[in-house]
């Protein structure tokens, strides 16, 4: 059986399936979907309150990095740097100038006992992490990167490239939080982050019709901290190993 609830409270839709569920003394996990305006933003609340109270939940939040069912707003997730139509880049805006909100690091501090993150760039990965958060009890975590062809600007085709040169350049990592603690992260060998940037319209601003070269080092920088932070650089010892 499923629920098509409203867009902000799939967590407290869930919370109270769950509840009842245990109320009739029946163990079963519950699973809901949303996406990342809903789950960054609009649904903060629900999402809050049902990982602080512990109900036996797995949240899967679909994360194209913007409201694009509705018309390319800004979110929570959107990244810095990017356009969108609430945070246009022109003379007088130099696009989005927040960062992308952390929500696993949110939710591994409400005690969830498992966050990960996954991409549609690897399935198997993804499958694997949904069938362990299901199979923990408590509330669990998993946020899947989906690249927008059109709210990110590029060739519907190139869809799966995009999502893997997102982890390509560390701007998007593969991760597993166990009791907050990184358990697992996917290693990679990194490609400078112009290579992912200069493939999408909404970052266009940044190259034409000036380079901004400062917001492109940010850009950087924010991957090169991702790497630090989850160590995923491949080192040339282990390259050639």
């Amino acid at each position: 059986p499923w629920i098509h609830s409203l867009f902000e409270n799939a967590a407290a839709v869930a919370s109270g399936i769950e509840a009842s569920l245990k109320r009739q003394g029946r163990s079963e996990k519950v699973v809901c979907i949303a996406g990342d305006g809903a789950t960054f933003d609009i649904g903060m609340l629900c999402i809050s309150g049902a990982f602080e109270r512990g109900h036996d939940i797995t949240y899967i939040c679909y994360d194209n990095e913007a409201y694009m069912n509705t018309g390319i707003q800004r979110s929570g997730a959107t990244p810095y740097g990017a356009s969108t139509t609430t945070s246009p880049a022109g003379k007088c805006s130099p696009g989005n100038v927040h960062q992308k909100k952390d929500m696993p690091a949110i939710l591994a501090a409400h005690g969830a006992p498992y966050v990960a993150t996954a991409s549609i760039a690897y399935p198997n990965d993804f499958i694997q992490k949904v069938e362990r958060a299901i199979n923990t009890p408590g509330p669990c975590y998993i946020q899947v990167h989906t690249p927008c062809c059109t709210g990110w600007g590029f060739e519907s085709g190139e869809t799966l490239a995009m999502a893997k040169l997102a982890i390509e350049t560390g701007l998007w990592v593969n991760y597993e939080l166990v009791n907050g603690q990184v358990e697992k992260a996917k290693k990679v060998r990194r490609k400078p982050v112009e290579e992912y940037l200069t493939k999408q319209k909404r970052f266009r601003h940044l190259f034409k019709p000036a380079r901004q070269d400062d917001m492109i080092a940010n850009i950087q920088a924010i991957a090169d901290a991702n790497a630090e932070r989850f160590g995923i650089d491949i080192k040339k010892k282990e390259s050639s190993e």
